[in-house]
């Protein structure tokens, strides 16, 4: 794996939240279902976990907050994106080529120094050997007169037209709609990653929904996941990008994201599960924040979804689909039908170890 800055900052925050703790490798590993080696990886920068869980069960063990929950699983998606891009695409201010402005635009032959200002004197050995630059095609100094007048002719004809052409045409795309710009060439693609005026676009169609989520351009886990339970409930396939169906459906306002209250949902649970209430919650809050709408995507293409976050395996074997695991109530019956196999809640390891952990740990002093 190759070192990027988006790594080095998940490693950062890890090895906060290890220090806070006040604990070493090997116990926060093994109450968090990991090596305190592997944990001494992650923390240092050498490697990401592939599973989300292991990170959510060492922050959990360390005491995060859910807000610090909610920046950690940010940091990890950022640098998961990482883990097999080479180094060349990894640096993020490249420095520009000799000859090359910083914008990126060449410098003229005359505007390159052919010596070192005074001052710099460098010593001759060390001088690199002058290179043949490529010949470049130069235009005529002066044109005939019937090809100034076809150049002219040319060039109003191709102004014309871009002025004519309707904006969305170019490249084949469809004419933008009067104030939808997810239509505009701009907005051809829009993913994990991105930062512009087309995802803050997106994010105020979702709120408008009633999606959950804040509108800062940024386009993060917490967007993805709102986006995944906008396509799910408009009977969408999760594609992960908004892609034109999607599009579709953000515009035409027919698809509310409406939920359960986090209250509510904690109240149905106690209800459910009457033989241990209050864990039941807890691992509830841990795995979904008490959220209907919860989806964790992992790196191998599969999701948990909703209150007691189902994986799709688990979904399989209960006849459900992720369009039904938003249904919390249906979520919250599923999930103590997995609980009554065994009486216990060994579907969420990562969560059920953090609870054995923080209810025999001193709580960390807040300041």
């Amino acid at each position: 794996m190759v070192a990027s800055p988006r790594t080095d900052k998940f490693a950062a925050h890890l090895r906060m939240l290890k220090d806070r703790s006040g604990r070493g490798y090997d116990r926060l590993g093994k109450e968090a279902g990991v090596s305190g080696s592997s944990l001494h990886r992650y923390c240092s920068g050498l490697s990401v976990p592939a599973d989300y869980r292991v990170v959510h069960a060492f922050a959990k063990v360390c005491g995060a907050s859910a807000e610090e929950l909610r920046e950690l699983h940010r940091l990890w998606a950022l640098a998961d994106t990482d883990r097999d891009v080479p180094a060349a695409t990894v640096k993020e201010d490249p420095e520009p080529e000799a000859g090359a402005a910083a914008d990126g635009a060449e410098v003229p032959a005359a505007e390159v120094p052919a010596s070192p200002a005074p001052g710099d004197v460098t010593p001759a050995e060390t001088v690199p050997e002058r290179t043949a630059k490529p010949r470049r095609y130069r235009f005529p100094d002066k044109l005939s007169s019937r090809s100034a007048i076809l150049a002219a002719v040319a060039a109003v004809v191709l102004v014309a037209g871009f002025v004519w052409m309707p904006v969305g045409s170019i490249a084949g795309d469809a004419p933008a709609a009067d104030g939808e710009l997810l239509y505009s060439p701009a907005c051809k693609s829009v993913s994990m990653g991105q930062h512009d005026e087309c995802v803050r676009e997106v994010q105020t169609l979702l709120t408008r929904a009633e999606g959950r989520l804040a509108i800062d351009g940024d386009f993060g886990p917490e967007t993805l996941r709102r986006l995944t339970a906008f396509q799910v409930l408009a009977g969408l396939p999760a594609t992960n990008v908004v892609d034109d169906a999607t599009k579709k459906a953000l515009y035409a306002r027919k698809v509310s994201m409406t939920t359960w209250s986090s209250a509510r949902v904690a109240k149905r649970v106690r209800e459910v599960f009457v033989e241990d209430p209050g864990t039941a919650v807890a691992v509830a809050r841990c795995a979904s924040f008490l959220d209907p709408l919860y989806v964790l995507p992992n790196t191998n293409g599969s999701r948990n979804w909703g209150v007691f976050q189902i994986s799709d395996a688990r979904l399989r074997e209960l006849h459900g689909t992720p369009l039904r695991a938003f249904d919390p109530d249906w979520n919250i019956r599923a999930a103590h039908r997995l609980w009554s196999v065994r009486h216990d809640f060994h579907d969420w390891p990562s969560c059920e170890a953090a609870l054995k952990s923080t209810s025999h740990s001193t709580p960390v002093p807040t300041r």
